[in-house]
């Protein structure tokens, strides 16, 4: 069970774990043990609320495919059970950051002192560029 929020939780059917060998140099042990964890999450046929895979499913992610699924790989740690716990923090992690309220932007002019900098520092370049000119006797 992955607690997302105090009244969303995930249920561990609907999350598909895999152990696979990890990539690159390790040594004998790479060869041997499956110590990465290659998870997959579909959201389409969760428990999730409506508008939590109305925001999975617009959102621009690489680690969410076309037909809506979640593949998260997770080969961080030396063993399996902390792959798989960083790759379920980094699953409940990418759900809370979906659903979390876009914070609104609120217009702000530039104050007279920024404005007066920005011009005297226009000023001062156009004078470094008109001393590099050829000189008219």
């Amino acid at each position: 069970m992955l607690n997302i929020s105090n009244n969303v939780q995930l249920a561990d059917w609907e999350i598909e774990i895999n152990a696979i060998r990890s990539q690159g140099a390790g040594g004998q042990n790479v060869n041997k043990v499956a110590t990465a964890i290659h998870l997959r999450f579909d959201i389409q046929h969760s428990t999730l609320p409506p508008y939590y895979k109305e925001c999975l499913l617009k959102r621009s992610d690489q680690r969410i495919t076309k037909e809506g699924v979640i593949v998260i790989k997770s080969q961080q740690y030396r063993t399996q059970e902390r792959n798989k716990e960083a790759a379920l923090a980094r699953l409940k992690a990418l759900i809370q950051t979906a659903v979390a309220p876009k914070k609104k932007r609120r217009s702000t002019r530039a104050t007279r002192g920024s404005q007066r900098r920005r011009m005297d520092k226009k000023t001062q370049r156009g004078q470094t560029k008109a001393l590099r000119r050829k000189v008219d006797y």
